[in-house]
């Protein structure tokens, strides 16, 4: 039994999620510059997107990988599986929402999508700030308040992408390319969610072993 006791924690979680923050975030600020910048290439930036994305995945089955390898890990098993799955969806809709510009070959980027995607680059930015504090628990109290944080720029996303939509309906717009837009704006509207979703994972653990 003592030797239970005395079995290593697995700390690589944590080199993981902060490696996987990074990742996400070079990704969003590639996105925000796939739509601010007209003269880039999209195509070649939807590529490296869909390349870092990929890379994500890779980080994403090193984890479970690990998980299940690791008989004493940092943070309860569940909260582990929850945070690499929840960050790895967060990437897939940044992915999506590049690709959809490029597959559906779409204009320049309304002002309402660059809003969102710079939104999602803010909580991208939060994310990856906040990750390490999870490695100490005296540091708990900086989760929390990025947590608050992520929420409000969630919430701001809501509004920009209920008045993205309205501007829709009332563009005259064909209705083929009204569906474009709104899968776009879906899309990125869905990473700010799933970016909701990882904070609330965070400030779960946190209270846990509070």
């Amino acid at each position: 039994m003592a030797r239970f006791n005395l079995t290593p924690r697995d700390t690589r979680f944590y080199d993981l999620f902060e490696q996987d923050t990074d990742n996400l975030l070079v990704a969003s600020r590639a996105l925000v510059e796939m739509f601010e910048d007209s003269t880039i290439d999209k195509e070649a930036c939807a590529t490296e997107i869909k390349r870092l994305e990929e890379r994500g995945d890779s980080i994403t089955h090193e984890v479970i990988k690990r998980l299940h390898r690791s008989f004493v890990t940092p943070i309860d098993r569940e909260d582990i599986a929850t945070l690499a799955h929840t960050l790895d969806s967060v990437m897939d809709f940044v992915e999506a929402a590049a690709r959809t510009l490029v597959l559906y070959r779409m204009p320049e980027p309304t002002e309402r999508a660059k809003e969102l995607a710079r939104i999602v680059v803010c909580i991208a930015t939060k994310l990856h700030e906040t990750m390490p504090h999870l490695r100490n628990r005296k540091q708990f109290s900086s989760i929390l308040r990025a947590c608050v944080d992520i929420n409000r720029l969630e919430n701001e996303a809501d509004t920009v992408h209920h008045a993205a939509q309205a501007e829709l309906f009332e563009s005259g717009m064909d209705a083929l390319e009204v569906m474009k837009w709104r899968e776009l704006y879906q899309h990125l509207e869905n990473a700010t969610d799933l970016g909701e979703d990882v904070a609330n994972a965070l400030e779960g653990i946190v209270l846990k072993h509070a």
